[in-house]
């Protein structure tokens, strides 16, 4: 499928309408678990856009991350707060010193997820990862693993409650976000709910988790995207960070307040839903990037 350029035809408005809509695409879907590289792959085919590709991708990405930073600010501070204190006390054991040493050791599989990507699959755009009948199976994959977690799931634990093991198993689910359909957010939400976590604090441990691996992704193609033809030059991506980043807010502020009360099967059925439509009518979506 040829890439999205915005590319020299189009001109300034129409690119960066292009980026508008990719921005409210991926504040939406970042932090609730329906994938946003699915999304951010999918939508733009069906609108006939073509795929905007991994680099591009991974930058607008940035805008939720400058959202979830600002959202969570007070307790990146407290946890910045307390592994300072934990290294001139030697105590490790308060609740944001294990949650910032969980945060770091967690992010370490999907680096190596994405540096052996990055090694040995060079044209990962056009990997059978990223068609979309793979994205359909996947997508419907995981969400019979989130609707297992939601039915086992005991719900009893809390961020408070976070030990060093847990950054490791999340971490590991977190890895294969590297899989477009996944959701990062979608797997470590899964991974936290099997681990006896309550939705609502699944989801800020995901928020915080997310935030040193997506910074890391965009920041590694961030040179990549700004060197696309787009039209217009770098204004499009920065509209369509700025929109992400605005999005992203409005987003992470209802799941918090959706899950203090809500199951995840919503979620569960959308992506039956996505994985399905994308499976029946691959071949029509895929006409439309031609």
């Amino acid at each position: 499928m040829p890439p999205l350029e915005p590319a020299p035809t189009l001109g300034l408005f129409e690119a960066c309408w292009h980026y508008l809509v990719l921005g409210v695409v991926q504040g939406l879907t970042e932090f609730l678990p329906i994938s946003s590289t699915a999304h951010l792959k999918v939508v733009p085919v069906v609108l006939g856009w073509g795929d905007p590709g991994v680099a591009v991708t991974a930058v607008i990405q940035l805008g939720s991350i400058v959202a979830v930073i600002a959202f969570f600010r007070r307790d990146l501070v407290e946890v910045f707060g307390g592994m300072v204190q934990a290294l001139r006390q030697g105590d490790w054991q308060t609740p944001p010193a294990r949650l910032g040493v969980a945060v770091a050791l967690g992010t370490l599989p999907i680096v190596v997820a994405g540096l052996a990507v990055e090694l040995f699959v060079p044209d990962f755009d056009n990997s059978p990862l990223r068609s979309l009948h793979s994205i359909g199976a996947v997508s419907i994959g995981m969400a019979i693993l989130l609707g297992l977690a939601e039915q086992l799931g005991r719900r009893r634990r809390v961020l408070g409650d976070v030990q060093v093991r847990d950054g490791l198993l999340v971490g590991l689910a977190q890895a294969l976000a590297v899989v477009p359909g996944v959701s990062r957010s979608g797997s470590t939400l899964t991974a936290s709910l099997f681990e006896g976590w309550r939705r609502a604090d699944a989801a800020r441990f995901s928020f915080l988790l997310g935030i040193p691996s997506i910074t890391l992704a965009g920041l590694f193609k961030l040179k990549s995207a700004f060197a696309e033809p787009i039209a217009g030059g770098a204004i499009p991506l920065l509209v369509g960070i700025v929109t992400a980043a605005l999005v992203s807010w409005l987003a992470i502020a209802w799941l918090l307040r959706f899950l203090q009360s809500n199951s995840t099967w919503w979620f569960v059925g959308y992506r039956l839903l996505f994985g399905l439509s994308l499976l029946l009518f691959a071949g029509r979506f895929g006409a439309a990037a031609s």
